[in-house]
């Protein structure tokens, strides 16, 4: 079951439509939203990442493109940059951090939905969401099953509305996935996770 209360970090995958989906989410979410949300979206590689420029203007939480062992701020949107894994290193009861990876392409990606939902799931188990949305392969779906391993919640854009549904399909097709909704649900429910700074227990 889902309790917005508990979650502390959101991390979401996506890629060709998925710029579309992140417009509708990610403004929704209030300057009061504590959790930091990790994004990866699939761009092509030798070109400069617009994504930070293109949703400053557009939402209330604070851009990163982040640099390697970046500590990992609450209410804060964190895009991969281009060509890099982005993954979240959490050891030793010390502050999550970002870690930035030149390591091989995984399902063809790099950035790979699945490298950053899998360690952020060691991060932060139970206390984690991750987002599956619009994209045209089936990375994110090894770690929608990690997240839910872990202990996490983990959600599908509904296929129907999706520009290309091969990976929420994909994810939705492990069996791991806790609920498949529409964005503008997932928007609505986003707005009720209050969120703690990062590590935080109760």
């Amino acid at each position: 079951m889902f309790d917005a209360q508990r979650i502390e970090a959101v991390v979401i995958g996506a890629s060709a439509g998925g710029v579309e989906a992140l417009s509708q989410l990610l403004p929704a979410l209030p300057e009061t939203f504590a959790a930091p949300v990790l994004v990866v979206v699939h761009v092509r590689q030798g070109q400069p990442s617009l994504l930070p420029g293109l949703f400053a203007s557009r939402c209330a939480l604070e851009i990163a493109e982040p640099f390697d062992k970046d500590e990992i701020a609450p209410g804060r949107i964190y895009f991969a940059p281009p060509g890099y894994h982005m993954l979240v290193e959490a050891e030793g009861g010390a502050a999550p951090s970002i870690a930035l990876s030149v390591d091989p392409p995984v399902r063809f990606s790099r950035p790979s939905v699945d490298v950053l939902f899998e360690s952020a799931a060691h991060a932060w188990r139970e206390r984690l969401l991750g987002i599956v949305l619009s994209g045209a392969n089936d990375d994110g779906a090894r770690g929608a099953r990690a997240i839910r391993a872990a202990g996490g919640v983990c959600w599908a854009q509904d296929p129907a509305t999706a520009t290309a549904p091969a990976m929420p399909q994909a994810a939705i097709a492990e069996g791991e996935v806790s609920e498949v909704l529409t964005l503008d649900q997932m928007a609505l429910r986003l707005a009720q996770c209050t969120g703690k700074a990062p590590g935080a227990r109760q």
